[in-house]
């Protein structure tokens, strides 16, 4: 999946992680009327990253662009840096 892709730096590489078709109430929704999830695992993890290793849950910025990759879509983020702030925002657990 992601062996095509190295990230470099302070980036990560993560896919998306599914949401539900369940509402709480018992609804099914359709594909177009789900939210897009900004929860994503962790695929590979950039040299110089720290506190954030493969497999753990994020939440990323909702403005940040898949890019597809042999049919997956995956995120390549970046950590924060002293001169900006990263599209990753937290990590989940």
């Amino acid at each position: 999946m992601a062996a095509k892709l190295t990230p470099l730096g302070n980036r990560v590489i993560a896919k998306q992680v599914e949401s539900s078709d369940k509402t709480a109430s018992g609804f099914y929704l359709p594909q177009e009327a789900k939210d897009k999830p900004e929860i994503a695992e962790v695929i590979a993890v950039g040299p110089n990253v720290k506190d954030i290793k493969k497999g753990d849950k994020i939440v990323y910025k909702t403005y940040s662009s898949p890019v597809k990759v042999d049919g997956d879509e995956l995120l390549i983020l970046s950590t924060d840096t002293p001169e900006r702030d990263g599209d990753i925002l937290a990590k989940v657990g």
